[in-house]
């Protein structure tokens, strides 16, 4: 199924319904301010098992991101998070960043492993950014890439449909995505790091 919704504006009643199938156990593709991403609810174990067995990896070894609505739920899932991180992500989120944080105890419970970090993004894209906050919880995300050599990821959801229709439940079209994935920083020591450097510049 295809769904357009608009990220200017968008639809409660759409919303409400992307939302009613992340519940139910669903695999959604949406857009955010980067590439698009394939995700579910982070309370569903069948749902996060099923994205990892799509993208051909063990659920445990998984580095799949968290998006929030915002840095509200941190405490929850991760620990011990400096001052200066967390003037560093409140400066620049939302924004195009993926934050490495040490996991608090509710992750490797969560993904059934020893997980000892977590990726945080609060992603600039109201369209994903209302799913998060309707349902309660930040989703499980992670990008979907293209099989052209050129091109690393598909930034048109109708490839996208086209390609997953039969194997997620939702693609979203929120129009075009980037081809350039988040910035990764690595703030699991007293310092941050950069470990990627994709579409956000970091302001310190």
């Amino acid at each position: 199924m295809l769904i357009k919704i608009y990220p200017q504006n968008p639809s409660e009643k759409q919303i409400n319904r992307i939302v009613e199938i992340l519940q139910k156990g669903g695999i959604v593709i949406c857009p955010t301010d980067t590439v698009y991403g394939m995700c579910c609810d982070i309370n569903n174990h069948k749902a996060v098992e099923r994205i990892a067995a799509i993208k051909g990896i063990k659920r445990e070894k998984a580095n799949f991101s968290f998006i929030c609505h915002s840095l509200s739920h941190l405490a929850d899932y991760a620990k011990h998070v400096d001052n200066n991180v967390y003037k560093l992500m409140n400066r620049n989120l939302p924004g195009p960043f993926t934050f490495i944080l040490n996991a608090s105890n509710k992750v490797p419970k969560l993904f059934k492993s020893n997980k000892k970090t977590v990726g945080i993004r609060v992603p600039e894209n109201n369209i994903v950014r209302e799913i998060v906050r309707i349902l309660g919880n930040p989703i499980m995300s992670t990008s979907v890439y293209d099989d052209d050599e050129v091109l690393e990821y598909t930034t048109d959801p109708e490839l996208i449909h086209e390609k997953y229709k039969d194997i997620v439940n939702v693609v979203i079209d929120g129009g075009y995505g980037n081809n350039e994935a988040s910035t990764i920083v690595d703030c699991t020591d007293s310092d941050y790091e950069i470990q990627r450097q994709g579409i956000g510049i970091l302001e310190t």
